[in-house]
């Protein structure tokens, strides 16, 4: 999939939900983030993150992903051009699952979050047989 949705606690302790690209590079979720967005302050507050990643579009069809850990800060803030290896794997997934090639560019308003999973938990309703039954 290409988009998921992060939530985040807000100081008031109400949670902020908002959909961003992701990669995964076999161990970790990396996000990147907006510098300057309500996410961004919440996690440097509170890094605890729950994250959704889902599929389907009817009801018998629907499947996902359920992560949920604390992110952590990777590389500079914001994220400049220079060549970086802390995050030059996630970077080259990112422009392969994005942009359509080997290069990322970086855009000076983004920085990276990797997210290591305390918990994930997963869901298919297509292997559910009631469901398929009902879904004719």
């Amino acid at each position: 999939e290409r988009t998921c949705r992060v939530a985040t606690t807000a100081p008031d302790g109400r949670p902020h939900v908002a959909p961003l690209w992701f990669v995964w590079d076999g161990e970790s979720l990396w996000l990147n983030s907006i510098v300057r967005s309500k996410r961004w302050a919440d996690l440097r507050r509170d890094a605890r993150v729950a994250i959704v990643i889902d599929a389907g579009e009817q009801f018998h069809e629907l499947r996902g992903v359920e992560i949920s850990g604390n992110a952590e800060v990777v590389g500079e803030v914001p994220r400049s051009s220079e060549p970086d290896d802390r995050v030059a794997n996630a970077e080259l997934l990112f422009a392969r699952k994005y942009m359509g090639g080997d290069h990322f560019m970086a855009d000076g308003r983004h920085a990276w979050l990797r997210i290591k999973a305390d918990e994930i938990v997963s869901w298919d309703f297509r292997k559910n047989a009631a469901l398929q039954q009902w879904s004719r």
